[in-house]
């Protein structure tokens, strides 16, 4: 199965969809690849795969799949179920799939050998999900081993490398004298819109949108959403957060800041969302999703620009 994601990217470029296969910026190289082995007695454990409305998640065995054996729990909530080629599957959640919804997918392989069949439990996630899945039900090749503790060495280097920029932000002293040594600004100071006016909310949010401000520096942009609470909802406090061009690009976030909970009695609450982004980064427009502890409680705004 080792030209399995090649095969991938030409099944998704076929269906002409054009998802993005990752998380951060679109791109083939560091394509991340979950292995998931089947094991033929009934001590195998259900695994759980995160999936995203809007963004495609495939499956890709080692075995030929029944296409009449393919149950997706829910099926209505998915705008794409594509057996496309026998040994792979496709799907696309719809945004009626909301954040923490559990269902549960099986597919039968068609060779009667065991185990018969694989069940997958998709948990719904505001904005993340794993682009592709390996399965096996048959022993593994040395070179997929190989290409996982490939994949490992890039993600631990990459780990390192963040680890460094953490620590070198943390030495470094606050205020405008941090700004200036640890080059964030680069002689270039800080670019400011307001895009209030221009910024789309989707309907159903946890909270309210009052006041949108974009930001840019030579190597970061920033989005500050003064958030009013609405209805009967609970306290919400934002824990994550994505920016999402057209084309499915995200910027890196790198930090979510929110002054308090946006509660009942209580004044707009401001959220910023900082990212990185270089000089000659598009301008938008992003969607920005906002989301909470357990995902389910998000704010979405769309149309965000950039200085």
């Amino acid at each position: 199965m080792h030209h399995s994601v090649s095969a991938v990217l030409l099944f998704l470029l076929l269906a002409g969809e054009g998802v993005a296969l990752a998380q951060s910026p679109a791109s083939t190289v560091g394509l991340s690849v979950r292995r998931i082995e089947l094991v033929s007695d009934d001590a195998q454990p259900v695994a759980e795969v995160a999936v995203s409305p809007g963004l495609s998640t495939v499956f890709i065995f080692d075995s030929e799949v029944s296409r009449e054996g393919v149950t997706l729990e829910g099926r209505e909530r998915f705008s794409v179920l594509d057996a496309g080629l026998s040994t792979l599957l496709r799907l696309v959640p719809s945004e009626r799939f909301n954040a923490g919804d559990r269902l549960k997918l099986t597919v039968r392989f068609q060779d009667g050998a065991a185990p018969a069949s694989a069940t997958f439990v998709l948990v719904a996630h505001p904005a993340r999900s794993e682009a592709l899945i390996e399965v096996y039900r048959r022993k593994r090749s040395v070179e997929t081993y190989q290409e996982e503790v490939r994949q490992a060495r890039i993600e631990a280097e990459q780990c390192r490398e963040e680890n460094a920029r953490l620590r070198a932000e943390r030495s470094a002293p606050d205020g405008l004298t941090g700004l200036i040594s640890t080059d964030v600004l680069s002689k270039r100071g800080v670019d400011f819109i307001d895009v209030t006016k221009g910024v789309t909310q989707a309907p159903g949010g946890a909270a309210a949108k009052y006041a949108v401000y974009a930001y840019r520096t030579a190597s970061r942009v920033a989005v500050e959403v003064t958030l009013l609470h609405v209805g009967d909802a609970q306290p919400w406090t934002a824990a994550g957060a994505m920016l999402r061009g057209k084309a499915n690009e995200e910027l890196k976030v790198l930090q979510v800041w929110q002054s308090g909970p946006v509660a009942p009695g209580a004044d707009g609450q401001r959220v910023v969302v900082e990212a990185e982004a270089a000089s000659e980064a598009p301008q938008g427009p992003f969607t920005l999703k906002l989301w909470d502890a357990d995902g389910r409680r998000t704010v979405t705004l769309g149309n965000v620009t950039f200085p």
